[in-house]
């Protein structure tokens, strides 16, 4: 329905323009536009695709914890009404899970299947498992014919192979190229981009050693944020200044200092166990160093690392101590106070560094309330500084995301919020 700006704005996409009637309404008018499979996008037909989402189970993640319906108004509006007040409404439906999809694609109750059904400038047309997948140039997208005729996508999980296939010609755009193979392409064939994804420290606050706020604050002035800057990520990241980092810009113009930390107290060989997860390279080596700034400072420090899937349910249920993790901020919806929300507060979904803090909760529960966007980034940055004080977050870099573009590629797609890569305008 919307995407993103490069400010972390809601732009038209589906919907041209937007109005909100009441603390609960909001009103979304279409462009005229056509699904894939011939059918015409109608208020009814949208009203019917977000239906669709919010009845989901599980949840698309831009829908956690919100409850809405959506009904078609006349020939050109869709009125979308919320339980509770909700300010963000139109930065939520620029979510991916939240896809606009005709009514064939719901044929099967049990899935939704987006293969010929979406309105996107080319057509999913055969999706291989998880290896592969196929898409033609869609000729009647509302944005313009696209100048490329067709894409053929491979899902490469291992980065070195994702570096290889580029170098060698196989790959015209790689995402995602890890640090230590950036060198091995030509320096006209990297690109790199400030993204919104923070690498943190996450440290337990509700059991274990870190329950103390004393030994929270020990760890955090151990950590030299500068050294994975510069030596783990080979200075395609910045070090570490808050939850959010250069790319949401904004932030550091409002950034206030972290309040209430505790004294460090003295670490006296105390043992902590700290995992992390090598889906993304960098990550381990991250965690090696930690390791070693932790002993430094007094710490013992068991480390594990395992593939993220089955790392996941130990994290959330608080069984280490510590834990590095990748996190993009502004990834399910766009909203700042979305990623607070969910990994910060005492009813987080995702909160692994366990915290449970009144006055973050109440922080955070002010910034959700706040409608103008000014007003919400600055209560934002009140909340982001309340939760650093409590110690139990350490931002450690803000990444940049490394694409390889093949020589003869032109208008590849830099997409700080990492949701898109090719566009009408990418060709070779």
């Amino acid at each position: 329905m919307t995407a993103l700006d490069a400010n972390g704005a809601a732009a038209p996409a589906l919907a041209s323009s937007w109005r909100r009637e009441n603390d609960r309404t909001w009103r979304f008018t279409l462009r005229e536009a056509t699904f894939q499979d011939g059918t015409e996008v109608t208020p009814a037909a949208v009203a019917a695709s977000l239906t669709h989402a919010i009845e989901a189970r599980p949840a698309p993640a831009a829908l956690v914890g919100v409850t809405l319906t959506a009904q078609a108004e006349g020939s050109t509006e869709v009125r979308v009404t919320t339980k509770d007040p909700d300010p963000v409404l139109p930065l939520r439906l620029s979510s991916p899970s939240l896809a606009v999809l005709s009514a064939a694609a719901y044929a099967d109750e049990d899935r939704a299947d987006p293969v010929g059904h979406a309105t996107g400038p080319f057509e999913l047309t055969k999706v291989m498992g998880t290896t592969a997948a196929t898409l033609d140039r869609f000729a009647d997208y509302w944005g313009g014919r696209a100048q490329a005729s067709g894409i053929d996508v491979k899902f490469v999980a291992d980065g070195t192979a994702r570096a290889n296939a580029l170098r060698t010609g196989q790959v015209d755009l790689a995402e995602a190229i890890p640090v230590a193979q950036a060198a091995t392409l030509d320096q006209g064939m990297r690109r790199t981009t400030a993204t919104t994804r923070t690498t943190s420290l996450l440290l337990n606050a509700r059991s274990g050693p870190f329950k103390e706020a004393g030994l929270r604050a020990a760890a955090r002035q151990a950590v030299d944020t500068s050294v994975f800057a510069k030596d783990v990520y080979e200075g395609y990241a910045d070090a570490g200044t808050g939850i959010y980092g250069p790319a949401v810009t904004w932030a550091e113009g409002k950034r206030t200092a972290p309040a209430g930390r505790a004294r460090a107290t003295d670490a006296d060989g105390t043992r902590i166990s700290l995992a992390t997860y090598d889906n993304r390279p960098e990550l381990p080596e991250v965690a090696q160093v930690l390791k070693q700034q932790l002993e430094k400072a007094g710490f013992r420090v068991d480390l594990e690392v395992r593939e993220y899937s089955r790392l996941e349910t130990d994290a959330l249920d608080g069984k280490f101590d510590a834990f590095v993790l990748a996190r993009n901020t502004l990834v399910d919806t766009g909203d700042p106070v979305s990623v607070l929300a969910s990994d910060y507060t005492c009813d987080g979904g995702y909160n692994i560094a366990q915290l449970c803090d009144k006055d973050v909760d109440k922080a955070v529960a002010n910034a959700e309330r706040v409608t103008d966007t000014d007003e919400r980034r600055a209560a934002v940055m009140t909340a982001e500084a309340k939760i650093l004080g409590t110690d139990a977050v350490v931002p450690l870099v803000h990444q940049r995301i490394i694409t390889g573009v093949g020589s003869g590629v032109r208008g590849a797609l830099l997409d700080p919020y990492e949701r898109t890569l090719v566009g009408t305008g990418t060709r070779r």
